[in-house]
């Protein structure tokens, strides 16, 4: 399944992503969480999945989230202001195995407590990487945002790097695991944030929970 935007809402979703977009603050504590009352979206992912990457892509700043080719490189949620009309917020990447133990429980605390508490949050997103599919890890998480009540949407990342078949076998394998959740969107997204693969279309589904000019 597939989500339609007319030009319209392409157009709309290009000009809220020109905005300018700034690093708000980077929290490792409920206490450091920004108070603010712009409309929130949040993305999560298992380290390495590209999510730095795309949030880059989707702003067109190459350095405004962190690229590592270190999985668990980020270790807070951090927070970015889409021109005074959307907070972005980078949730730190959970399922490295090497990240130690005492700090990946303190992480899933942390960002379980965010879901459940944070009343701006609109909707998250869980990026799946496209050459693998949904992984344990990635279930675990979203069974927390279904328990969290949290509307979430998933968005497959390096679809440049797998064939079209292949794009279209996976895309509809997790489809079809997405269903089986309570709070998560029926359409899937496919992205790259190498040639620009479904981007538009993301930026007009966030541009719908933005604040309207």
């Amino acid at each position: 399944m597939t989500e339609a935007f007319d030009k319209a809402a392409l157009d709309y979703g290009h000009r809220l992503f020109i905005r300018p977009v700034a690093f708000v603050t980077g929290a490792l504590s409920e206490d450091a969480l920004p108070i603010t009352s712009l409309p929130e979206i949040a993305f999560a992912g298992r380290s390495n999945v590209g999510k730095s990457s795309l949030i880059n892509t989707l702003v067109g700043q190459r350095q405004l989230a962190r690229v590592s080719n270190t999985p668990g490189r980020t270790q807070e949620i951090n927070f970015f202001d889409l021109g005074g009309r959307l907070m972005i917020v980078d949730l730190p990447g959970y399922g490295y195995a090497q990240a130690p133990k005492d700090k990946a429980a303190i992480w899933a605390v942390f960002i379980k407590r965010f879901l459940k508490g944070r009343t701006q949050l609109r909707r998250a997103y869980v990026l799946i990487d496209s050459r693998h599919g949904i992984k344990p890890q990635d279930e675990d998480i979203m069974t927390l945002m279904d328990e969290s009540a949290v509307n979430y949407q998933i968005i497959l990342t390096k679809t440049d790097k797998i064939k079209p078949d292949e794009l279209v076998r996976c895309q509809a394998a997790v489809t079809e695991a997405a269903a089986k959740h309570v709070a998560a969107h029926p359409v899937v997204l496919a992205t790259s944030s190498v040639d620009g693969a479904g981007m538009p279309e993301l930026r007009a589904a966030l541009s719908e929970l933005a604040l309207p000019e």
